[in-house]
């Protein structure tokens, strides 16, 4: 019978490898096509992979907590009768399983030199386990890797630090500057039995080396405005039931924000772009899509995606943002509901919040926070002249990346989104 290799999915394009979280078959087990045969986790969300063909499993290669890159097999299955074979499986049925991949065995350098290579790419979790083992950047660059384009694994940096020689005698070190002293944090006491001690979960890590990458990444800048939303609020407050009654849908400022983000995006393209992995080009992205940073049940974060955002009317916006929303909390979103962002929103008024400063979605080069409505008094022009009325206001704040967006543009992008917001027409038609 033929046997079908089941290699880790694809999840997304800014995705190269993912965490089995469980197996939900063993060896021998027999399985139909489409039957979830394992659980596996990306920073961004949990997915089930199901069997490209009806048979029985005769070998699983990785186990719980390894990370696998796309596109490695990750278990074999003996195929029975017809043999139909989805998009996880190979483009070709083999009639015999593939001779075992030969382990790689890095040789740590000496600690005489080290051979770095300033270009290799380092994942997040890569710059996790560094810090955890106390390496220095210079050091886990110097790492031979045995991913796509010399891509440094998990498995490269373990395999060095087996190897590794002590004590690192020429490791390179930041020297400090001589008007400053050198300052090592103090260790975190506690006290066992009275302070509460949580184990980060797995999502909450992959967070925070997602946020640490960000800001290694990219050299942040963020800019702020306050605007007047007074037409918009008036305008959705009186709207929303009438919304509600005619399309079934929940009318919230989410949608409103999201049109006019799209609208400003078209207006400063520049905005709408990544940074190529080499640092040396910028990727102008031609679709739309605006990712919303949700807060979870949990207490974690994810962001899903309204995908061309510029091609939706409100209608279509306000279902799209409730049905993500709603996904989010039952954690029920599917993986292509969370990749593929090209900007992020994230409403930190949810919560109260005046304004925020925002760390960058990698690989974007923008996200901007809105903060909470606020009605106060304003002094505003008239025909009779200035006068004091009551106004609904609210802070923006744009945090950009200054490699790429300098302040003209990330200016003159965060402008254009509040003119939209505060020129909103009080005479629309839902």
């Amino acid at each position: 019978m033929p046997i079908i290799p089941l290699k880790m999915p694809k999840m997304g394009e800014s995705i190269s490898e993912a965490t089995i979280i469980s197996w939900l078959k063993n060896v021998g087990d027999t399985i139909e096509i489409d039957e979830t045969i394992l659980e596996v986790a990306t920073d961004k969300v949990d997915s089930e992979v199901p069997s490209p063909c009806t048979g029985m499993i005769t070998e699983i290669r990785f186990q719980p907590n390894d990370v696998v890159p796309v596109g490695e097999i990750i278990a074999l299955i003996d195929a029975t009768g017809e043999v139909e074979v989805s998009e996880t499986a190979n483009d070709e049925v083999k009639k015999e399983a593939p001779k075992k991949q030969e382990t790689f065995k890095a040789e740590a350098p000496t600690n005489s030199e080290y051979v770095r290579n300033p270009d290799a790419f380092l994942s997040p979790l890569i710059v996790s386990i560094a810090k955890k083992e106390n390496m220095t950047i210079e050091e886990v660059q110097s790492i031979p890797g045995t991913g796509e384009d010399g891509r440094i694994r998990k498995s490269d940096v373990f395999n060095y630090l087996k190897n590794r020689n002590y004590p690192l005698a020429s490791r390179p070190q930041a020297q400090p500057k001589a008007a400053k002293s050198s300052y090592n944090p103090p260790p975190i006491k506690y006290v066992e039995g009275h302070d509460k001690v949580i184990e980060m979960d797995r999502m909450r890590k992959m967070i925070a080396d997602h946020m640490v990458y960000s800001k290694h990444t990219s050299p942040h800048v963020t800019a702020y405005i306050e605007i007047d939303v007074t037409n918009m609020v008036n305008w959705r407050n009186a709207h929303k039931i009438p919304f509600q009654e005619k399309y079934n849908e929940r009318l919230t400022f989410t949608p409103l924000f999201v049109e006019a983000v799209a609208k400003a995006v078209i207006d400063f393209p520049g905005i709408n772009a990544s940074v190529s992995e080499d640092g040396k080009k910028v990727i102008e992205r031609k679709d739309i899509n605006i990712g919303m940073a949700t807060a979870l049940p949990s207490g974690n974060l994810i962001v899903p995606v309204v995908r061309n955002a510029d091609e939706k009317n409100l209608k279509g916006l306000a279902a799209e943002v409730n049905h993500l929303a709603k996904a989010s909390r039952e954690n029920k979103l599917k993986p292509q509901e969370i990749q593929g962002s090209t900007f992020t929103i994230s409403n930190v008024g949810t919560f109260g919040s005046l304004m925020g400063t925002p760390i960058i979605n990698q690989p974007e080069v923008a996200i901007l926070a809105l903060g909470i409505i606020k009605k106060r008094p304003e002094v505003i022009t008239t025909k009779k002249g200035d006068e004091i009325a009551i106004r609904s206001m609210m802070y923006l704040s744009l945090s950009f990346d200054h490699r790429v967006v300098d302040g003209y543009l990330g200016g003159s992008f965060l402008r254009k989104v509040g003119d939209y917001l505060e020129a909103f027409d009080p005479n629309r038609k839902i």
